[in-house]
């Protein structure tokens, strides 16, 4: 199973990346596949890649709902210096 997660843009980078952060766990991921992303939105995440933007309150629900489950979503993310 996969897991896409709702995660926020903290910073852009070079080449089309992105600094994005969860659970004070910080990944790069790429932006290849989304337009118009800035600092403060919230992307979905899979495999390195963002996927969409999503609405700011949407993202919260849905984090919200993934602790409620006990499911933090920073497993899969390893810690960027």
């Amino acid at each position: 199973m996969c897991l896409a997660i709702p995660t926020r843009v903290v910073e852009l980078l070079p080449d089309q990346q992105a600094l994005v952060e969860l659970g004070g766990v910080r990944k790069v991921v790429s932006l290849e596949l989304v337009d118009g992303v800035q600092p403060g939105d919230y992307v979905i995440v899979h495999v390195g890649y963002a996927l969409t933007r999503l609405d700011p309150e949407e993202a919260e629900q849905t984090l919200a709902l993934m602790r409620e489950a006990g499911v933090t979503g920073d497993e899969p993310f390893e810690r960027v210096s």
